[in-house]
């Protein structure tokens, strides 16, 4: 076996590396969404940031974090590898972690997660793709196994890092965070032998130096997939307020009491994680059925049913609003899980298919560089989501869930009409493998 070949084996019809990614990425997932659970508490309650303030920095910060990994995939691709990207980004992130523990150092500290996480998140993903031959019809579902793990460290952070956060002090929340990094950092190490070369490893032990320019294929291509991300924006900025407006609206405006105990405000960002595991197995044994009956849908059709279903999550919240201005008192929690519910199916359409569509669609050479792209319209997304969140306490709710249902389903829109302008044209050849 020559050094950076995966070592063989599968387990439960996968390959052995699929499952030391599932796990990095579960712990480095419960250490941003630890961080991002108190991120706004912390600045609203402990450093005094007015709302709209602590809005802007959140938007700026998650915005950051997913601008970032463009550069870093064109470092993976062209000096570093994957696998050192992958090592360099988990320590700046752990450090940015550990350093959130200091008043004194929390911009610096939001500094070294955002270029860390540039390093980590894009060399991740992408390693998921390369366990598997071209054409390979367990890819699909290989990333929805990687998308259960990034979401069951989503699930546990905010009820470890935020229940420490809100009652121990939230220094504790952080540095709980930064340990799950270091863990994830350490299993990565470990589990070496089971991933597979990337590309520049790959080019090293042939000893090639030269590279095949771009066909008109992979232009197209690239050119598919960039409006695709341009459409996702919209998503992006409606469902970025998870963390940020229904985090206030959550802990302000909601009645959290059950049977006498008060749910922590930050637990409600676990029910989004819980419903992925919940709703998973679900969505893609329907997806199977179809595909069994010759109506299974592409991936860009799912990512436009995405939107509509997020759209709809906004919806439900608008007479939970109107109830909220009629009453002045809080409302039932179950208006926020419900909505939570139905945006987490609009998830599982959109976020792990257009993982996978990034693995099919980029050239090899490029590939963690489209999928930086694809994080850069979640930077996009994200700081649109700031600013809009910055109105929270200006605009009236109703009509601020309303603004947010009507982004998402005019994404939807727009992707419907994409792929049905790329069905009628010679692109549809392209389409049609993803």
């Amino acid at each position: 076996m020559s050094e950076g070949t995966a070592e063989s084996g599968e387990w439960f019809g996968h390959p052995k590396g699929l499952y030391v990614l599932f796990f990095v990425e579960m712990w480095e997932r419960f250490s941003y969404y630890g961080m991002r659970a108190l991120l706004v508490f912390y600045m609203t309650k402990h450093l005094l940031f007015s709302q709209g303030q602590a809005s802007e920095i959140y938007g700026l910060y998650t915005g950051l974090a997913y601008f970032t990994p463009f550069f870093g995939g064109i470092l993976a691709d062209r000096f570093w590898g994957q696998r050192k990207a992958v090592m360099i980004g988990g320590v700046l992130m752990a450090a940015g972690h550990f350093a959130m523990a200091f008043e004194s150092l929390f911009f610096p500290a939001l500094g070294l997660l955002v270029l860390g996480n540039g390093a980590f998140k894009p060399n991740v993903s992408t390693q998921v793709g390369t366990l598997y031959p071209e054409g390979d019809p367990r890819r699909d579902s290989a990333f929805s196994i990687f998308y259960v793990g990034i979401n069951l460290g989503a699930f546990l952070s905010p009820l470890v890092c935020g229940t420490l956060g809100e009652v121990w002090g939230w220094h504790y929340g952080f540095a709980v965070a930064g340990v799950g990094m270091m863990v994830g950092l350490g299993i990565y190490l470990w589990g070496q032998k089971y991933l597979a070369s990337d590309r520049l490893m790959k080019r090293q032990e042939q000893q090639q130096t030269a590279e095949e320019p771009l066909t008109k294929d992979d232009k197209i291509r690239m050119m598919i997939l960039a409006v695709v991300c341009l459409f996702n924006i919209a998503f992006w900025a409606a469902y970025e307020q998870q963390g940020n407006t229904l985090a206030l609206w959550a802990d302000e405006d909601t009645d959290r009491y059950l049977r006498g105990w008060e749910i922590p405000a930050t637990w409600f960002q676990s029910v989004n994680p819980f419903c992925i595991f919940f709703l998973t197995p679900f969505v893609t044994g329907f997806w199977a059925w179809r595909n069994r009956q010759g109506q299974g849908m592409g991936a860009i059709g799912k990512m436009s049913v995405g939107c509509l279903l997020l759209g709809l999550s906004f919806l439900i919240m608008v007479p939970a609003a109107v109830l909220y201005d009629a009453h002045g008192t809080p409302v039932s929690m179950f208006w926020l899980v419900g909505s939570i519910f139905v945006m987490t199916l609009g998830e599982l359409y959109l976020s792990p298919v257009g993982l996978s569509l990034v693995t099919k669609l980029a050239p090899p050479r490029l590939v963690s560089m489209c999928m930086g792209g694809w994080f850069f319209s979640q930077f996009i997304g994200n700081s649109l989501a700031g600013y809009i969140g910055s109105y929270w306490d200006v605009v009236a709710k109703p009509h601020f869930f309303l603004l947010l249902a009507a982004m998402a389903t005019v994404s939807g829109l727009c992707i419907a009409l994409y792929l049905q302008y790329l069905k009628r044209t010679e692109h549809r050849k392209h389409i049609l493998t993803v």
